[in-house]
C-alpha cells in the first residue's frame, strides 16, 4: 500500500501545477471612472471631484491626498458611498482658519472605492494635481534661470530689482556650500502687513518679514513698492533664499539641522556680523541671559529674545569660522544630508559635540551659565502606611523625616495611623511557605508515578 501511494506522489504533484496554472477569472472592479477634477479657493477650500460609475454595491469610498513632500497619501474617508451607475465624487478640503495653507503648496490626489461584499476588490482613479493659491490679487510674474518671483503692486523695475536679489544669492551660496540647484523657487512678494500675514495663516510668529517654506521651493517676503530699494531689502530677500540652498545641502529624511545654524548662516551672508547683533549678545553674556545653542534647535521664542536669538546664530557661525574655519562650517552642513544627529555631525565636522561647541562659544564671549529650565525630578509622594523603605520617586528620608503629601507631625510625634504597624503577636502568614512546598511536592510525586506508568504501558506487546 506504501509504495503505491510512493508511485502516486509524483502524479498528483503534477496535476496540482496543472491547476495552479489555469487562470481564475478576477471580480470585475467595483467602479470605472472618468477624469477628476480639482480646484482651489483661497482660504475657502479645495475642491476634489471624480465623476464615476459603480457596477456594485461599494463599501468604503476613500480620498488618497498627498501633500507636498509627505511620504505617503493621507487617507479620507468620504461617507456616503455613490449608488449603482453614474455620479460624481466630491470632497472639499478646508483651508480656513487653522486649516490654513501656504500658498503654492502642491497637492495629489486620487478617489479608492471598496466594493462593500468584497475588500478585497478595489477600484483605483487617476491622479489630480492641484496647487493652492493666493487668488486674493493678480499677480505678475518674472523668471530668471531658478528663480520666479511674482508680485502685484510695483513697476516691471521692481520685480527686475527683487529676481536679481534672489538669483544672485542662490548662486552664491550654492557655490559656498558646493550644491547645485535646479528646481526653480517661487517668491511671492506681498505689499503690506495685512496681506502678508494673511498668507503666513493663524500663528505666524511675530516680527516675521519673510518666511521660507523648502518642502515646496517657495518664499513669500513683505516688501512695499516704495522700499525696494531701500538697504533692509537688500538683506531681506538674500536672506530667505539662503535657507532655501541650506536645506538643499542639509536635507535629510530624519530632522532638521540647528535653526540657530540655519538662521545664523543665513544672516551671515547677508548682512554679516553686524554691531547691532554684536551688542545684543554682549549684553546677554554680561547679564546671564544668553541662550545656550541647544535651547534654540527649534522655534525660536518672542519678544526680544527672538532678535536675541537671531544675534547668537550669527554670532556662533562667526565664531565656527574664525575658530575652525569655513571649510568646516560647509562639511558640518552638508553632513545633516547623511541623516546625522547633531552631535555626530559636529563631533565630525569641528571634533566637539554640539554641546561642547555650544560651552566654547560661551567662553569666547565670556558668558554666564544661565540657570538651566527643564524636567525635574518628581518629588517623593505619600507611602503606605506600613512603608519600611525609602519614600518612592526620592531619596531615603532623613531620620524622623515624613514624605511629602504625607501629614506633618503634631508636636513631634507621629501620628499612630502613620506609624509602621509591627504584625499582631502570633497571628502572621508564616504557614503559607510549608504548605506551598507539600503541594509542590505532591505533584512532583504524582508527575513521577504518571510517568512510570506510562512507560510499562509502552512496553506492553
Amino acid at each position: 500500500m506504501g509504495g503505491v501511494i510512493r508511485r502516486m506522489m509524483p502524479i498528483a504533484a503534477a496535476i496540482g501545477l496543472l491547476l495552479s496554472l489555469v487562470p481564475v477569472a478576477a471580480a470585475a472592479a467595483p467602479a470605472t471612472f472618468g477624469t477628476p477634477t480639482a480646484t482651489s479657493k483661497y482660504e475657502t477650500g479645495i475642491v476634489f471631484s471624480q465623476p464615476v460609475t459603480v457596477t456594485g454595491p461599494i463599501g468604503r469610498v476613500e480620498l488618497l491626498l498627498t501633500i507636498a513632500d509627505d511620504i505617503g497619501p493621507t487617507v479620507i474617508e468620504v461617507p456616503n458611498p455613490p449608488a449603482v451607475g453614474s455620479s460624481t465624487l466630491t470632497y472639499t478640503l478646508d483651508t480656513s482658519g487653522t486649516g490654513h495653507m501656504i500658498p503654492n503648496t502642491p497637492m495629489v490626489a486620487r478617489w479608492r472605492l471598496i466594493a462593500a461584499d468584497d475588500p478585497t476588490n478595489i477600484a483605483l482613479g487617476p491622479e489630480v494635481k492641484v496647487v493652492s493659491t493666493d487668488d486674493r490679487f493678480d499677480w505678475k510674474t518674472v523668471s530668471g534661470d531658478l528663480v520666479r518671483v511674482h508680485w502685484y503692486k510695483g513697476d516691471a523695475a521692481f520685480g527686475a530689482k527683487a529676481l536679481k536679489l534672489g538669483e544672485d544669492e542662490v548662486r552664491e551660496t550654492s557655490k559656498l556650500l558646493g550644491v547645485t540647484e535646479t528646481e526653480p523657487v517661487d517668491f511671492f512678494v506681498y505689499a503690506d502687513k495685512a496681506d502678508f500675514y494673511g498668507a503666513l495663516g493663524p500663528g505666524a510668529h511675530e516680527n516675521v518679514a519673510g518666511s521660507a517654506y523648502a518642502d515646496i521651493r517657495t518664499l513669500l517676503g513683505l516688501i512695499p513698492p516704495g522700499q525696494i530699494n531701500d538697504s533692509l531689502v537688500a538683506v531681506r530677500i538674500p536672506h530667505e533664499f539662503v535657507h532655501l540652498v541650506f536645506d538643499t545641502a542639509a536635507s535629510n529624511p530624519y530632522h532638521r539641522a540647528p535653526r540657530w545654524l540655519n538662521e545664523g548662516l543665513a544672516t551671515y551672508q547677508s548682512e554679516g556680523y553686524g554691531s547691532s547683533d554684536r551688542g545684543r549678545v554682549q549684553d546677554a553674556a554680561r547679564s546671564g541671559k544668553l541662550i545656550p545653542l541647544d535651547g534654540l534647535t527649534g522655534q525660536f521664542p518672542n519678544g526680544q529674545d527672538f532678535y536675541l536669538a537671531y544675534a547668537e546664530g550669527v554670532a556662533a557661525v562667526k565664531y565656527m569660522i574664525d575658530t575652525h574655519g569655513s571649510d568646516a562650517l560647509v562639511t558640518l552642513i552638508r553632513s545633516y544630508a547623511d541623516g546625522r544627529t547633531d552631535d555626530e555631525a559636529f563631533k565630525a565636522a569641528l571634533g566637539q559635540d554640539m554641546t561642547e561647541f555650544g560651552a566654547a562659544w560661551f567662553e569666547d564671549v565670556k558668558a554666564k551659565t544661565p540657570p538651566r529650565y527643564g524636567p525635574q525630578p518628581a518629588p517623593p509622594g505619600p507611602v503606605p502606611a506600613a512603608w519600611v523603605g525609602p519614600p518612592m520617586g526620592g531619596p531615603t528620608a532623613p531620620t524622623g523625616a515624613i514624605a511629602s503629601g504625607a501629614p506633618a507631625t503634631v508636636g513631634g510625634a507621629t501620628p499612630a495611623s502613620l506609624a509602621p504597624a509591627a504584625p499582631p503577636a502570633g497571628d502572621g502568614v508564616g504557614w503559607v511557605a510549608p504548605v506551598i512546598l507539600l503541594v509542590g511536592a505532591i505533584v512532583v510525586i504524582a508527575i513521577l508515578v504518571a510517568r512510570r506508568r506510562r512507560h510499562a504501558s509502552d512496553d506492553l506487546p
